[in-house]
């Protein structure tokens, strides 16, 4: 089946201490040994995320590079933050939606790694469904993950804009760029399609390394099943299934 248009993340509420220091947040980013989560923990059924935009969609630019884990440069990023001084950090709590069981494998590796390379402990939270989505939407946790992305629609605009102009609702880190709003804005109008993607790409650049997010997984190879008697099925990667010309016959 073609890989969906989607993402999984570890978002940050940029007004919320450290989060509000880039050295902090790409620290975090550093300390993500995402090729070995990727395989060792979940069985290959994703692929290491270090960009925000899905390989095939338009606009993806595999020159557009995020932050491989080296524990060197998270050392290096922690000490030239204003919070090098982990004893003295605030409570961070990453939340996540669920009740009960298990936040995830994935997740609890990851807040290892970052007690291990920084010696940050981060505390798992994990909020009933509509408790989660009403805190995100008032902007009202410090740490959150378990969500996602998948694109409503194949365009730049649907990752980018919506999730990081500041004056996008659904902009749940707090994240303010001025030069990435501009970027964006002229994104809207730019009729150039090369010239559109550019200013994407550019705007992506900016945001990977300012880090409201840190890009995980997206999905990996997957396969699907379908009954012969069903006809005309298109697979699409937009995950919205396509019955108008679907037929079942005897």
């Amino acid at each position: 089946a073609p890989l969906d248009f989607s993402q999984y993340s570890i978002g940050f509420n940029l007004e919320e201490p450290p989060l509000d220091d880039i050295y902090f947040r790409q620290a975090l980013a550093y300390s993500i040994n995402k090729e070995l989560i990727a395989t060792e923990v979940l069985s290959d059924l994703v692929k290491p995320a270090y960009n925000i935009l899905p390989p095939g969609f338009p606009g993806y630019n595999e020159n557009v590079k995020g932050f491989k884990f080296d524990e060197q440069l998270a050392k290096d990023a922690l000490s030239r933050s204003n919070y090098s001084d982990i004893a003295k950090l605030p409570r961070l709590i990453l939340s996540v939606p669920g009740t009960g069981g298990s936040a995830g494998l994935d997740i609890e590796v990851i807040l290892e790694m970052w007690k291990q390379t920084l010696g940050i402990d981060v505390e798992i939270q994990q909020l009933e469904w509509a408790t989660f989505l009403q805190m995100l939407n008032k902007k009202e946790l410090q740490f959150f993950s378990g969500l996602g992305w998948v694109a409503d629609y194949p365009d730049p605009e649907n990752f980018l804009d919506i999730n990081f102009h500041s004056k996008k609702s659904t902009n749940h880190n707090n994240y303010n760029n001025p030069e990435v709003d501009n970027l964006l804005e002229l994104a809207r109008v730019e009729q150039n399609v090369v010239t559109r993607l550019d200013l994407y790409n550019q705007a992506e650049k900016i945001i990977v390394n300012d880090s409201p997010w840190i890009p995980l997984w997206f999905p990996g190879d997957q396969y699907v099943l379908i009954n012969q008697r069903v006809k005309n099925y298109k697979l699409t990667p937009m995950s919205v299934p396509k019955f108008a010309l679907v037929e079942i016959v005897d």
